[in-house]
C-alpha cells in the first residue's frame, strides 16, 4: 500500500515510519467504519524489533521475522485464520501473492481497490459527522427571552 498510494508514497520518501503510521491510521478508520478485523503486515527490514506484533488504534500490526517476507507471513495467516465461517480479504497488488492467497481461500483486493474503499470510508465518516452536527444544531433553537417566557407560561398552564 505504501508504494501504491500517492499520500503514503510521498510520506515514505520523507520518513518510512510516518508512512507506516499513516497507513495504520487509515486502516483503523476503515476497520471502525466497516466492522472488518484488520491486520497490517510490514516487512521488518529497516525496523527495530523484528518479528513483533502489537495493537495500534485496535488494528493488529505485525512486523515479519528475520528472513521472512510480508508475503510469507500473509500466507501463514491465511492458513491459520481460514475457516468456513470466516471471509478473508488480502489486499496486495503483487499478482503472485494474489494468486497464492486466492488459492488458499482468501479473496483478493488490489492496492487501488483498497484505496478506493478507504476513500469511500472517509466520505462516509464525514457524512456521519455532519449528520451528528446537524442533529445537535437543530435541537438548539435560538429563542428570545420574550418567546422563552411565553413558552414557559404555556408549559405551566397545562
Amino acid at each position: 500500500m505504501i508504494g501504491a498510494w500517492p499520500e503514503l508514497r510521498q510520506l515514505k520518501d520523507k520518513d518510512l515510519g510516518l508512512a507506516r503510521d499513516r497507513l495504520v491510521e487509515i486502516m483503523a478508520e476503515y476497520q471502525a467504519y466497516t466492522g472488518y478485523k484488520v491486520k497490517v503486515i510490514f516487512d521488518a527490514h529497516m525496523v527495530a524489533g523484528i518479528g513483533k506484533s502489537y495493537h495500534n488504534h485496535r488494528v493488529d500490526v505485525i512486523y515479519t521475522r528475520k528472513n521472512e517476507t510480508a508475503d510469507e507471513r500473509i500466507e501463514k495467516l491465511v492458513h491459520e485464520l481460514k475457516r468456513i465461517d470466516t471471509t478473508i480479504h488480502v489486499a496486495t497488488s503483487d499478482f503472485t501473492e494474489q494468486s497464492l492467497t486466492f488459492g488458499s481461500g482468501a479473496l483478493r483486493k488490489s492496492a487501488r481497490e483498497l484505496l478506493i474503499e478507504t476513500e469511500t470510508t472517509e466520505k462516509g465518516i464525514d457524512t456521519e459527522v455532519q449528520k451528528t452536527q446537524k442533529k445537535r444544531n437543530s435541537t438548539k433553537i435560538p429563542l428570545t427571552d420574550e418567546i422563552a417566557e411565553i413558552f414557559e407560561k404555556w408549559r405551566r398552564e397545562r
